[in-house]
């Protein structure tokens, strides 16, 4: 029988456990580095009536003040391989694993597929709930299985990729958030193994090559990435702030004869995927402060604490956005952190 071991932190500070490094505090807080401990800790009395919310590397989040509750870190480690055949290597992480350090793990155990991945922030937790991706390619086609706790149903449950419901940013995870605890992912990677260079980026690196590495596609990706986007640990950030938005072909081919070089991915619906960047950019907003909050100067997508700026400061900035590019341009953007 186990034997659950967990302390209670009080007034817990969580300006460390969010990306952005917005201060704020957290009523009670506990550190989840074993499933089993799981059921004990919704269970305790100390927290009856208490809201409750999970953080991993606090990545994807925007906090907007202190938190009268519980807040749950997830702390659970390890990763391995748990199955092998011709046409795929399945690798199991914990929740709390750091995403990139895994992935740089999969590609020193020769173990290739997660390579376009490489320098998302955030832990393995985390991946399937947004549904990341990156470089052409997203975490659904990389995904097995996850093992999480269903706090409606009181038990563990095993949900395969087609119960997940994924779509662009989204998930099952993001419609029912306060349902379902992460605390393993299963990740399927496919063989054979084929190099994924079509994104224009990655293009222009090996466009003379034939013969690309995993490992070297992995390195890319993370001089693309560190020579676009600002490292949280020295600026706070989220990553990417809005989603990429999605809009009829009709009305992109509107677009596209109003505004000469509007960036569009056309969707296998017929749809076009519009360069969310490229609109702000051409917004004029590209290195542009309001109070504390700005959006990065190399990097329109971004948006970053400037010191000390609160969860409300970047969100009125994001709104500001918002307001300019749809007067601008008519098109909706929808912030990709969930705002707590």
């Amino acid at each position: 029988m186990h034997e659950p071991m967990y302390d209670v932190l009080t007034d817990h500070p969580l300006q460390s456990a969010n990306s952005f490094g917005i201060a704020a505090r957290s009523r009670y807080a506990v550190e989840i580095r074993d499933e089993a401990d799981l059921p004990a800790v919704l269970a305790d009395p100390r927290f009856a009536g208490l809201p409750r919310r999970l953080l991993g590397g606090g990545s994807n989040v925007v906090l907007t003040g202190d938190f009268d509750g519980l807040t749950l870190l997830m702390r659970i480690a390890g990763k391995r391989l748990v199955g092998e055949s011709a046409e795929a290597v399945l690798v199991e992480a914990g929740a709390g694993e750091v995403w990139h350090e895994l992935v740089a793990w999969t590609i020193a155990q020769d173990r290739p597929g997660l390579e376009n991945l490489a320098l998302i922030p955030g832990t393995a937790g985390a991946a399937p709930i947004q549904n990341i991706g990156a470089y052409g390619v997203e975490l659904e086609e990389r995904f097995d299985s996850l093992r999480a706790f269903d706090t409606k149903a009181g038990a563990f449950v095993t949900l395969d990729r087609d119960s997940c419901r994924f779509s662009y940013r989204d998930s099952l995870f993001k419609r029912e958030p306060d349902r379902w605890i992460v605390t393993a992912v299963t990740l399927r990677l496919p063989r054979p193994w084929r190099p994924v260079t079509t994104y224009p980026d990655l293009a222009r690196v090996f466009a003379d090559r034939a013969d690309v590495s995993a490992a070297e596609i992995f390195e890319a990706v993370i001089a693309v990435r560190r020579q676009k986007l600002p490292d949280p640990a020295v600026i706070g950030n989220a990553g990417s702030f809005f989603k990429n938005p999605i809009v009829p072909a009709a009305q992109y081919g509107d677009l596209a004869a109003a505004f000469p070089g509007l960036v569009g991915y056309p969707q296998p619906d017929g749809q076009v995927k519009l360069a969310a960047g490229w609109l702000i950019d051409r917004c004029g907003w590209k290195g542009r402060a309001v109070g504390r909050a700005a959006v990065h100067d190399r990097q329109a997508l971004v948006l970053v604490n400037r010191g000390g700026a609160t969860g409300a400061e970047i969100l009125d900035l994001a709104r500001e956005i918002q307001r300019s590019v749809r007067d601008t341009y008519g098109v909706a953007l929808e912030p990709e952190p969930v705002i707590l």
